[in-house]
């Protein structure tokens, strides 16, 4: 464990820019945190969670994949990408940390995504302990400790110090780059801190919300439920849910005619709309419900039975607060786990 003096923070940022860029929450006009590329003037928010997540950094919006040139009846297949810098995301809460596991499970398996490989490989997460979660917050369900995140290297934040530790050998080399500012400590005022963080997450009102149901009742009851008709009924399909998860990952692959070429891009895309994964013969899911549904099976059944009983969600609660309807995954749980 490593200690920086508070007062030493920016020299800390300079030191860290100085060898990659730079990314931490930094509180915009309207008052809400985006994740901005530091520079000498810029403040850390001391907001709990970004409006979207760090996810960006490694699977963004939009992105080009590769660029196609005809000439006569040869094409050249042109890999234009640029992402060889080493950069460092700071401040990442546990829950937006732990989507990472999450997503490196659908982008690092066989075959493999290189442009999200080649982002994770240049990328260095640094995370926050948070210190004070809000009633929107539930990922503890999920088994995420908020006061001791994941992460290449894990930080707490006190009114007089920054305290610092290193996650994995990444977080090692990221704590070497920084070391002549920091010192050597115990760990007796993170402990104090973790224990008082734990201690709001038992009170929230998400806190006992149990995902038992998913675990012991079988696919098809699940699929089959009538809960679903009554749990749709108000969803707009609007795909705000989608667009700020953390753990969303459903994109479509375009093509667009330059005039000289054509340019090959992805770009997110969302389970809710009517338009997703349309196919020559029309939509497989052609109701809101069976769109809705999808959704939260996905989450909540399709992906834990693939991946070791690890659901796709991690709590974060931006889908809470966004959702013009006040529908969400908490909701469907809660649902569920009546019977």
């Amino acid at each position: 464990m490593f200690k920086l003096p508070i007062d030493k923070l920016n020299d800390f940022f300079a030191a860290v820019s100085a060898s990659a860029s730079l990314y931490m929450p930094v509180d915009g006009d309207d008052g809400r945190a985006s994740y901005k590329k530091w520079s000498e003037g810029v403040t850390l928010s001391k907001a709990l969670n970004t409006v979207r997540s760090a996810k960006d950094f490694f699977f963004p919006q939009t992105e080009n994949l590769c660029d196609f040139n005809r000439n006569g009846l040869n094409i050249e297949i042109i890999d234009n990408r640029t992402e060889s810098e080493d950069f460092v995301v700071f401040g990442v809460r546990a829950c937006d940390a732990r989507s990472f596991t999450i997503l490196d499970k659908v982008f690092l398996v066989d075959p493999v995504d290189s442009y999200y490989a080649t982002r994770r490989e240049h990328g260095t997460i640094v995370t926050m302990a948070c210190t004070a979660p809000e009633e929107n917050c539930f990922c503890n369900v999920f088994g995420i400790d908020a006061a001791a995140p994941e992460g290449d290297a894990a930080c707490w934040m006190t009114e007089d110090a920054l305290y610092i530790k290193a996650n994995n050998e990444k977080g090692e080399k990221f704590i070497e780059s920084v070391k002549s500012l920091l010192t050597e400590c115990g760990s007796e005022a993170v402990e104090a801190q973790q224990n008082e963080t734990k201690a709001i997450m038992e009170k929230l009102p998400f806190a006992g919300i149990s995902t038992d149901y998913f675990r012991k009742n079988t696919l098809l009851d699940i699929f089959n439920s009538e809960k679903w008709a009554k749990l749709s009924e108000a969803c707009l399909g609007c795909g705000t849910c989608t667009f700020v998860c953390p753990t969303c990952q459903c994109y479509d692959i375009k093509d667009y005619d330059t005039g000289h070429g054509i340019k090959r891009y992805r770009t997110w895309d969302s389970c809710m709309y009517s338009d997703f994964t349309r196919m020559a013969h029309g939509n497989s899911r052609n109701t809101q419900l069976q769109r809705f549904r999808q959704r939260f099976m996905h989450k909540l059944v399709y992906f834990p039975d693939n991946n070791d009983g690890e659901f796709g969600c991690v709590g974060c609660g931006r889908c809470l607060s966004r959702c013009p309807i006040s529908m969400n995954i908490v909701k469907v749980v809660k649902t569920f786990g009546e019977e």
